[in-house]
């Protein structure tokens, strides 16, 4: 099971987990996200992060769609299998994001990646 979560709601039972953010979440210490793996490769591209961030309501189904493109690269590709072996360890993983709402950020597609689903939940790609 893939858990999607706040970084700000995060507790250690939530672990294993990953912080999938490009950008360390403000007033977070290091400390309170030890034993948290946090993999920047996973996370939307710069350009297309703010791309999507000038208009998130408008362009939320075509940032899933060029954000699934940036997941199918080759050099993302090992860190995929990173998170699921870690997710094959436990039956668990948390997946974490300092957005706001979880529902309209990456991790739906992130997490569907995961699990090899075609489609995203909510979103016509």
């Amino acid at each position: 099971m893939y858990l999607l979560k706040r970084v700000y709601d995060f507790s250690t039972a939530d672990l294993p987990a990953v912080l999938a953010d490009r950008l360390w979440p403000r007033g977070v210490a290091k400390a309170r996200l030890d034993g948290v793996l946090w993999l920047k490769s996973v996370t939307p591209p710069d350009e297309l992060r703010r791309w999507f961030h000038q208009d998130p309501d408008m362009r939320y189904d075509e940032f899933c769609r060029r954000y699934r493109q940036a997941l199918a690269n080759e050099e993302t590709q090992a860190d995929l299998q990173q998170l699921r072996q870690l997710h094959a360890r436990q039956n668990k993983l948390t997946l974490l994001t300092a957005a706001k709402t979880i529902e309209r950020c990456h991790l739906p597609v992130l997490q569907c990646v995961l699990q090899g689903e075609i489609d995203i939940p909510n979103v016509s790609v």
